[in-house]
């Protein structure tokens, strides 16, 4: 283990900028895939829990008809479709109980990746309230641009395959856009050095 950090500090003395890239890049990625796991985990146990009747419950903006691989749904910026079986049975997995999961997962995710990395990522000294608020900001625009997406494939997705599969690629989809949006986003936020 020794060797491994006297190759780093060898590395960090001759490539600053580099090295503190990829600090950076490193810590960010680690700290955004646990908080994907924590996502993962509530869009997929929260749904059943608050039941058939939300599920059932259509909260849908804006309306939308549309037909994609022989799939009819409806699109929308936010809410998801009441997803249906063969049968007509209402299925745990859209309406409302699926988008309150999505947002409240998503956004108590934030609340535990904005510490970890505005203080050991970035190893920010800025203005903690200001930065929550471009943080929320941020997290509200890019929650939007993946709703829309997410909306057009998740059901055709969910027509195919097992509501635990379309889970994990919501996850996968949503945190892979938001990763790389949320780096340069933290860029700009989280400034280095003492605060002003």
């Amino acid at each position: 283990m020794n060797h491994i950090k006297n190759i780093w500090k060898c590395f960090e003395e001759k490539h600053s900028a580099i090295a503190k890239w990829l600090y950076q890049i490193f810590y960010f990625v680690i700290f955004s895939m646990g908080v994907t796991v924590f996502q993962y985990l509530v869009f997929t146990f929260l749904p059943g829990i608050l039941g058939i009747g939300l599920a059932g419950t259509e909260f849908m903006w804006p309306k939308v008809s549309m037909n994609l691989f022989g799939v009819k749904f409806t699109w929308s910026l936010l809410g998801y479709n009441v997803l249906r079986d063969a049968t007509g049975n209402i299925l745990i997995g859209g309406g409302l109980g699926y988008f309150i999961s999505y947002e409240l997962g998503s956004f108590l995710a934030q609340c535990i990746n904005f510490p970890l990395q505005r203080n050991i990522t970035f190893k920010s000294h800025g203005n903690p309230v200001y930065q929550a608020i471009w943080y929320f900001v941020a997290w509200v625009v890019i929650s939007l641009i993946c709703n829309g997406f997410n909306n057009l494939w998740m059901p055709v997705a969910s027509a195919y395959v097992a509501p635990a599969v379309y889970n994990m690629l919501v996850t996968i989809i949503t945190g892979g856009v938001s990763m790389v949006i949320f780096f340069f986003v933290f860029k700009i936020i989280f400034p280095e050095g003492k605060a002003e």
